[in-house]
């Protein structure tokens, strides 16, 4: 294990608002790379963030949030003159209407330390919205000769145009990643009328040494380039909400690979290399990381004591080796 490494996370962190029919509103920091930078640094680790955010109370809140959990807030040259917002306008009804002023968009310098991260991670809005997708892709070659790369698509369809556009761009990053997680969800719009699984194997041949498809409720399924196949499922709670499982999940999957030495350039070989039984112990863990977040409400991930204090179990069962 390498507890003086950082992972250093690229992509979006924004306020989410919604605004009710009755004219009130809230307000709370959100994104998905932003939420694996904050289930990272709950977890012990040493997290970079180096994301978009302006000079404005939006982004003050943001930060706040963010550094008051142990995520150090990578500082650039240039920044948005607005933070990015996404808001859910909520109808008597309770059904939603997004509305988003969002720009995404790299520095063109930061005061990131000079010490390579073991890990590098991104997903979501950030690799897909220019002029900021392309950054983030070149951004990641890069640091594949020195860190492990980790990828969730966490697709956003109403900004992102048809799957047919977005298509290329995930495979490009799924190429280039190490790790890839991924839900059920976006394999269904990105790919509708294939199964997962069938994604996952085909994926698996195309670089990365793990891919993960989380299925909610339901558990999730894992392929190794070596050849292992498993599933785990999930912990039965009682479910507050579901917002940042999945984004937990990932911090959680970063967090056990790191725990198991198998994150760096140098543990590539490892990485691929990788058993069925340490697999699943990981997801198993990832499975209670995402437990924990789902019993209370918000992107609320668990700190590392409160995951160690409070086990959960789940059912796993492999398929095929």
């Amino acid at each position: 294990m390498s507890p003086d490494r950082r992972a250093l996370v690229i992509g979006e962190a924004l306020v989410d608002a919604v605004r009710r029919a009755d004219g009130s509103r809230d307000e709370h920091p959100g994104g998905s790379p932003a939420n694996v930078a904050l289930g990272l640094a709950r977890l012990g680790r040493r997290a970079d963030l180096l994301t978009w955010l302006g000079h404005d109370a939006d982004g003050d809140l943001v930060r706040r949030h963010l550094e008051a959990s142990g995520v150090r807030v990578l500082r650039g040259d240039r920044a948005p003159v607005r933070t990015p917002v996404a808001t859910a306008h909520l109808d008597a009804a309770g059904v939603a209407t997004y509305e988003f002023d969002l720009e995404w968009d790299l520095p063109s310098t930061w005061d990131e330390d000079d010490d390579a991260p073991l890990v590098v991670h991104t997903g979501s809005i950030a690799t897909v919205l220019a002029p900021g997708g392309e950054k983030v892709a070149r951004l990641l070659e890069s640091r594949r000769p020195t860190s492990t790369l980790t990828y969730d698509p966490n697709l956003r369809p109403a900004l992102m145009g048809e799957p047919a556009d977005v298509r290329p761009v995930v495979e490009r990053l799924v190429g280039l990643a190490d790790v890839v997680k991924v839900s059920d969800e976006d394999l269904a719009w990105l790919q509708p009328g294939v199964a997962p699984a069938e994604i996952a194997e085909a994926w698996s041949r195309s670089g990365p040494a793990l891919v993960v498809v989380t299925h909610g409720g339901e558990g999730a399924f894992a392929v190794t380039s070596a050849g292992a196949r498993l599933s785990v499922a999930a912990p039965r709670v009682t479910v507050a909400d579901t917002v940042g499982a999945g984004d937990s999940f990932m911090g959680g999957l970063i967090d056990g690979l790191w725990e198991a030495d198998l994150l760096g350039a140098d543990r590539r070989a490892a990485l691929h290399d990788v058993d069925a039984a340490t697999v699943r112990d990981v997801l198993e863990r990832c499975a209670r990381i995402a437990a924990i977040t789902v019993s209370r409400p918000g992107a609320n991930p668990p700190r590392r004591h409160e995951l160690d204090s409070a086990p959960l179990t789940s059912d796993t069962k492999g398929i095929g080796a």
